[in-house]
């Protein structure tokens, strides 16, 4: 089998795997709907890849994901250069997205954390930062869940071991995530 059908047939099993994930899905679906019906804002964070997917995310509610709609306030914590190197340089890479939470964080808000593995150290110093901040949180994890594993007030674990099928199933999470949310959310 060549590597381009090896490939979808892992994409198809990781997507297949979601299914008995729809309760959490579902449960982060709810805490997105009620923060923004309620006039919170989402705050979501990640490395590499996973910043990619989160800035979609917030992107997402900020401008629109379907429907022409007003706008609802959803922060990328990895959008500005130079709030992420001043804290890196002063504070350590570790506090980049907790001093983003706890300077933006209020009651209300929900913190959307994605990580392939669980163990980047600033993913879990946000997490933890949320917790202390009282704010509920959703992790989007995957290869067991790493130390970020058990924080979040909603964990959605991906199964699996490769990346790339993780990010794609966070990625796809996500979007279903924004099917669930945006057809409550309104002018």
């Amino acid at each position: 089998m060549n590597q381009v059908q090896t490939s979808i047939d892992q994409a198809v099993k990781t997507i297949e795997s979601l299914r008995p994930l729809e309760e959490n899905i579902t449960r982060a679906a709810a805490l997105v709907k009620s923060c923004l019906g309620d006039g919170g804002k989402l705050i979501a964070c990640g490395n590499g890849g996973s910043a990619g997917d989160v800035s979609d995310f917030t992107t997402e509610f900020a401008c629109r994901f379907v429907n022409d709609r007003r706008p609802f306030p959803a922060i990328n914590l990895t959008a500005d250069g130079s709030l992420l190197t001043a804290t890196s340089n002063d504070y350590g890479f570790d506090e980049v997205f907790a001093r983003q939470v706890r300077a933006f964080g209020k009651p209300g808000d929900v913190v959307i954390v994605a990580s392939t593995s669980g163990r980047s150290r600033n993913i879990v110093r946000a997490l933890e930062e949320a917790n202390r901040l009282q704010l509920p949180s959703i992790a989007l994890l995957g290869k067991e869940g790493g130390e970020a594993k058990g924080l979040a007030t909603v964990e959605v674990m991906v199964p699996g071991q490769v990346t790339a099928r993780i990010q794609e199933a966070h990625k796809f999470i996500l979007h279903v995530i924004c099917e669930l949310v945006e057809p409550s959310l309104h002018d």
